[in-house]
Order: C-alpha cells, then sequence, then structure tokens
C-alpha cells in the first residue's frame, strides 16, 4: 500500500496538519498516522472512508486505484 502511504501523507501536508492533528480528526493516536505514512500497517476501512470524506477524495483514490 506504498500509494496510500504517500497520499495520506501529502494530502496531510496540503491541509497543514501534523499527524497529531489528523489523528484527532479520525480518532485515531499520531502513531497509527505515523504508521500509515510509513507503509507499516494497513488501514481499517471505517478508518480509510473517514480519512477519503475528511479529504474530500474517494477511497479508491487513497488506495492507489484512481489517480483523480
Amino acid at each position: 500500500m506504498r500509494v496510500f502511504s504517500e497520499r495520506i501523507k501529502e494530502l496531510r501536508e496540503e491541509k497543514g496538519l501534523s499527524m497529531v492533528a489528523l489523528g484527532k480528526i479520525i480518532d485515531v493516536g499520531s502513531s497509527t498516522i505515523c504508521s500509515w505514512e510509513n507503509n507499516q500497517h494497513d488501514i481499517k476501512g471505517d478508518q480509510l472512508i473517514l480519512l477519503a470524506r475528511f479529504f474530500g477524495v474517494s477511497t479508491d483514490y487513497l488506495l492507489g486505484l484512481e489517480n483523480d
């Protein structure tokens, strides 16, 4: 899920959010955000949906199945 790791970090930085701030928004710890961005753990479906809604992108985009 390398594409997911890259996209989540890019979207977070575009919004000017720290890992801590994003974690608070979707109710996970900053260590979870860090592990996603470093491609160490997979994301759960409900968390993926929350991220997609927050960033205004599709889950397919986050997972690298589409490019827009």
